[in-house]
């Protein structure tokens, strides 16, 4: 018996007891981690097989930098329509938020209002292809833009506005954002350039047809993309962001606002 031998005797015999336990053990733990592995390995595989496919599934917004054919609107047609007449809101809706819109000298002036969510002034009719034109000045430390072909939600946020953005923000305006659409940027890049000049009137312009859209700023072409996705028509919206409870007062102001229906 086992307890009756001497303890050296004892250890000899557990040793030789154990020993196809412990070389059992110590293969299966090897084999279990080789499985493993090959699990998480093809894990890691599918997953990453995954993202590929979902990014390749996304629609691709393109820009067509190719098109040297690329003609600005003319601003001197004599089919343009005034959408805002200098005296009233007449044919606008304030939708989002609660920033201020005033007539000042015949311009629509914004201002930041505290603690308000992004402000949108929109027009009350929908517009599908177009040509767009508008004069902004804005505060430098504010970021505004300007809403083509969007729509908002009754249910949230006092209509909460969503669609492209065409960007009143300094070195990268006249880019194109997907504003409240899960989307971010549309413009494929958005390099900075010099072409807004802040504290000075700026002409915008903007063609939407079909799925492709173009912005100019005082006659530059600075965007040109194709959205496999994009709304084809939509009401036209000028934004006040949003801004820091002690940022502020900050102001944007838009004139000579008109359009052309294409």
């Amino acid at each position: 018996m086992l307890f009756n031998s001497s303890p050296k005797s004892i250890t000899a015999k557990i040793a030789s007891f154990w020993k196809p336990f412990q070389s059992f053990v110590f293969w299966n733990s090897v084999a279990s981690i080789g499985i493993l592995g090959n699990f998480n390995a093809i894990a890691q595989e599918n997953a990453a097989t995954r993202k590929l496919n979902s990014e390749q599934s996304k629609p691709v917004v393109t820009r067509n930098s190719g098109d040297t054919a690329v003609v600005m609107p003319d601003l001197n047609a004599s089919d343009w329509t005034i959408l805002f007449n200098g005296k009233d809101l007449t044919g606008w809706i304030q939708k989002n938020g609660w920033a201020n819109y005033r007539i000042v000298d015949d311009t629509i002036q914004g201002t930041t209002n505290t603690k308000s969510p992004n402000s949108f002034l929109c027009t009350a009719e929908s517009y599908g292809d177009f040509e767009f034109a508008v004069e902004v000045k804005c505060d430098p430390q504010l970021n505004s833009g300007i809403q083509t072909r969007s729509a908002s939600d009754p249910a949230r946020e006092n209509g909460h506005v969503f669609g492209p953005q065409i960007e009143i923000a300094t070195e990268v305006s006249g880019y194109i954002y997907g504003e409240a659409t899960g989307r971010g940027w549309l413009s494929p890049t958005h390099e900075p350039h010099d072409k807004f000049k802040n504290d000075q009137w700026n002409q915008y312009i903007i063609r939407a047809s079909g799925k492709r859209l173009q912005t100019w700023i005082n006659g530059n072409l600075i965007e040109d993309i194709t959205d496999p996705i994009g709304a084809e028509s939509g009401f036209i919206g000028l934004q006040v962001h949003s801004i820091k409870p002690t940022d502020g007062p900050y102001k944007v102001q838009w004139r000579n606002i008109r359009i052309r229906k294409l």
